[in-house]
């Protein structure tokens, strides 16, 4: 744990390896990174009229308020970033010591506690400087109520309060221990404590917030983990340890660099509303710069595959650190020109005029009667379950790709059940039905049993855990954890051995339906795009579970006899069917709240569309149910007959070796008891 503080004298050779270290990055990046953003916000603030300007008459928050909150914003981007960077380094990117972080994760873990401390206290400044903005006062007139009840009843300030709070949290956790599973437990945590404020501000107020929020939530991830992964990498001093890692960040910064990219240019239309603002408004010429950095960033990271990495590999670190230096440099500016969009006027407003009251609260207006065009042309995309979509259909072909590759096939079956669950997930959630479940109970019960039964059944199917324990490679050195071994990781948790117990397993599904319908849950999740989409993972997740637990064939599953699991499926459908007969017979509304105010004028009442939303949930199970058995009752026949067929297996070998097997001692047994039965009976 020799290893010295970035900015400090090294030396020349490691004492313990021999092995030379490279030179690290001295005061001047962070100084040059500053700068750079700092620049390049004022310029894109000037330029793109982000700046509150004094107007005689109307109040103003000052300039305290106008310069401090984007400024502060970046410092608060650069905390978040350098956190996620640390965190991930050291989880994920550097070599271990059995299962311990080494002694260089081990530094940057206890550099995540400062950095998160000085996120949390950012985010608190944070609300204060955003609240001043939102009521146009200076910041020496805002009192602690009102920050208070800023943080309790809007949006902005819940968001930046969970920020904090989630924060101090990364700070108890990256001093907890030394654990790679606790370090990858804070890597994912300071990863998720970025998120809170993407669904506030422009996103959450345009229309088409299943774009719109999404896209950016995905855009902040992604550039976070991948400007993160690079800071983190620049903070390492051994050239070979430097190697390796920056060889496992490269195929990081790649999918990064694609998501990004994407996601960046779906935020960009829904803000644009048409190719012609991106001309013809300020805004879309600091989006024009943006897109021009990243093409730009995409070319340095070409340049690192092609020159730097062979170089690293063969112990020059010189051009890999001068080149990385300049890529931290230009992600630093992007990042003042990310912070000046947020604060710039966009052309579509996130607050229109006269808005629609339904458009106002879905995003999207009140869709037509349906019919079959209706329901599958007028789509609805969701970024997340698009994203995952192309990702896991697309891992899982590569999977297979290399398996035959090797040698080795895989049935086809399988792979047309993985993308069939995909593309079914994937259409249920983005084609035109999924705007009618927003506004019918029908309609959202149909895509819950969808999600929680036909989906989860076709992807326990593809059994995609044994492919990518097969087709994933181990990684050269023994002592870094590749995607394989934190699978094999997962699989030996005791986290999902409980999860994977019948009983566990059986109370989530069936409390996915009685807690959620029979209380003021759903209406709760409705009102919030965040908890819609938590909602339909949940779906997905905790019938993915109890299916797994029945019919799935992948590690990590309980082994349970036969007649067990069909009595477990049994249980679960029982419960399936008694929720449906309850909604069916009851008078009162489910989220009155939310779904009376939001009434189709076409549909029929909102009690006769609950009462036919409770009949498809009683009826859709007969058809999984039934598919359930026959796999059931399939494994049962094939156990009973390769039980016999081990069983002859013995009884040819005892034979070749002139032995009694287990089925001819086992009659002989049941000889020896008649006979001592027949003497014991009195003549």
């Amino acid at each position: 744990m020799s290893e010295q503080v970035v900015g400090t004298a090294a030396p020349a050779e490691d004492r313990a390896t021999g092995v030379p270290e490279s030179t690290g990055p001295r005061w001047w990046l962070p100084a040059a990174v500053g700068a750079a953003a700092v620049a390049v916000l004022a310029l894109a603030l000037s330029f793109g009229h982000g700046l509150t300007g004094t107007i005689p008459g109307l109040p103003d928050p000052g300039r305290l308020t106008s310069w401090g909150l984007p400024v502060l914003r970046l410092v608060l981007d650069a905390l978040a970033t350098a956190a996620v960077g640390l965190t991930v380094t050291a989880a994920f990117l550097l070599p271990g010591d059995g299962p311990s972080v080494s002694a260089r994760g081990y530094l940057l873990l206890r550099r995540v506690a400062p950095v998160a401390l000085g996120w949390a206290v950012a985010a608190v400044a944070l609300m204060v400087l955003t609240l001043s903005d939102l009521l146009a006062q200076p910041v020496d007139r805002i009192r602690p109520g009102m920050v208070a009840n800023f943080v309790t009843s809007v949006s902005q300030g819940q968001a930046l309060a969970w920020q904090a709070g989630l924060a101090l949290v990364l700070v108890a956790v990256s001093r907890a221990g030394v654990s790679r599973n606790l370090a990858a437990v804070a890597a994912a945590l300071a990863l998720i404590t970025v998120l809170p404020p993407a669904f506030t501000g422009h996103a959450a107020g345009a229309g088409n917030h299943q774009v719109a929020v999404t896209s950016l939530a995905l855009h902040i991830a992604a550039a976070v983990l991948w400007v993160g992964g690079l800071a983190g990498l620049l903070v390492l001093r051994r050239t070979d340890v430097l190697a390796g890692a920056a060889a496992r960040y490269s195929r990081l910064a790649l999918v990064c660099f694609g998501l990004v990219a994407v996601s960046g240019v779906a935020n960009a239309w829904v803000r644009l509303g048409g190719w012609g603002e991106l001309w013809g408004s300020r805004y879309g010429v600091l989006v024009l710069g943006k897109l021009a950095a990243l093409v730009g960033l995409g070319a340095l990271g070409a340049l690192h595959r092609s020159r730097t990495l062979p170089a690293l590999r063969a112990g020059r670190a010189g051009a890999f650190r001068r080149l990385a230096a300049g890529e931290l440099v230009t992600f630093g500016a992007t990042f003042g020109l990310a912070v000046a969009l947020s604060r710039s006027p966009t052309p579509v407003p996130s607050e229109p005029v006269d808005p629609d009251p339904v458009t106002s609260v879905l995003g999207f207006a009140m869709p037509p009667a349906p019919t079959a065009a209706h329901l599958l042309g007028n789509v609805l995309p969701d970024m997340f379950f698009l994203t995952a979509t192309v990702f896991a259909v697309g891992a899982y072909l590569l999977g297979v790709r290399r398996l035959r590759r090797s040698g080795v096939r895989w049935p086809v079956v399988r792979t047309a059940c993985w993308i069939a669950g995909w593309l079914l997930l994937a259409a249920v959630t983005s084609l035109g039905f999924a705007r009618y479940a927003y506004v019918l109970f029908s309609a959202h019960m149909a895509q819950h049993m969808v999600l929680s039964m036909a989906v989860p059944i076709l992807l326990v199917s593809g059994a995609p855990l044994t492919l990518a324990l097969r087709a994933l490679r181990r990684p050269a050195d023994p002592e870094v954890r590749g995607p394989r071994d934190w699978l094999l990781v997962l699989v030996h948790s005791r986290v999902l051995r409980l999860l994977t117990h019948p009983l566990v397993a059986l109370a989530i599904y069936v409390a996915s339906l009685y807690g959620l319908y029979f209380s003021d849950l759903l209406g709760t999740l409705m009102r919030y795009h965040v908890g819609h989409l938590a909602m339909l993972v949940h779906f997905v997740l905790a019938g993915y579970l109890l299916f797994w637990v029945l019919i799935g064939i992948d590690p990590g599953r309980r082994p349970l006899s036969a007649p067990l699991l069909v009595i477990i499926h049994f249980a679960a459908m029982s419960f399936h069917a008694f929720f449906g007969i309850v909604l069916m017979q009851s008078n009162g509304l489910i989220a009155p709240d939310w779904y009376t105010p939001l009434h189709p004028p076409w549909a029929a009442s909102p009690l006769s569309d609950q009462h036919l939303g409770a009949a498809i949930a009683w009826s859709f199970g007969e058809v999984p149910a039934a598919v359930v058995m026959l796999v059931l009752v399939r494994q049962w026949i094939r156990s009973d007959e390769r039980e016999q067929a081990r069983l002859d297996r013995a009884a040819d070998r005892a034979e070749a070796a002139g032995e009694e097997d287990e089925l001819a001692r086992y009659n002989a047994f049941l000889a020896a008891a008649a006979q001592a039965d027949r003497e014991a009976r009195p003549r």
